[in-house]
C-alpha cells in the first residue's frame, strides 16, 4: 500500500529524495494501513538536529481505545547523521524546503516515508507544469 503527495510534484521542483523510518504510535499505524492519511500544506522542519514532519494528518482509528492519537502532531523522522547534514545544510538555503512525497510499508512491513528537498516553482512554472500534463493526456487519449 502506497499513498502520494501529489500537490509536492505541482508546487516543487524534486532535487533529490530520501527514504526515512518515521516514530508512530499504535492506532496511527492503523490508520496508515486504512489509507487515512492526508498530506495538505505538510513539511519537514528541524528541531535539535532532529527532522521532523509537521500538519501531516493522520486521522484517528475508528476503533481505537483510549489511547488515541494526536491526528496533526510533530513526527519524528530517522535518517542517519550523514543525511541528516547534508538535508540541514540545503535548508540554510533560500527557497528550500523539504517535502514528504509518499508514505508506504517496505518489505518487513515498516512504515516509511519518502521526503524530498524541493525548490518551490513560480507560477508562471506552475502553468507550463499543467501545459505539458494536459498534451500528455491527449497525446494518450488519441493513441488509444
Amino acid at each position: 500500500m502506497e499513498l502520494k503527495n501529489r500537490a509536492a510534484f505541482f508546487e516543487y521542483y524534486i532535487e533529490t529524495t530520501y527514504i526515512a523510518g518515521v516514530v508512530l504510535v499504535g492506532t496511527e499505524v492503523k490508520s496508515l494501513r486504512a489509507g487515512k492519511v492526508s498530506f495538505n500544506d505538510s513539511y519537514c522542519i528541524f528541531h535539535q538536529g532532529e527532522l521532523f514532519v509537521k500538519s501531516l494528518h493522520i486521522s484517528e482509528y475508528a476503533f481505537g481505545t483510549t489511547q488515541k492519537h494526536e491526528p496533526l502532531q510533530e513526527r519524528k523522522l530517522l535518517l542517519n547523521k550523514k543525511e541528516l547534514k547534508k538535508l540541514e545544510a540545503k535548508m540554510t538555503e533560500k527557497g528550500y524546503t523539504i517535502v514528504p512525497l509518499r508514505i508506504f510499508f517496505n518489505e518487513n512491513n515498516i512504515a516509511k516515508i519518502e521526503i524530498g528537498l524541493g525548490k518551490g516553482k513560480k507560477l508562471h512554472d506552475k502553468r507550463e507544469t499543467i501545459k505539458k500534463r494536459d498534451t500528455d493526456k491527449e497525446i494518450k487519449r488519441y493513441l488509444k
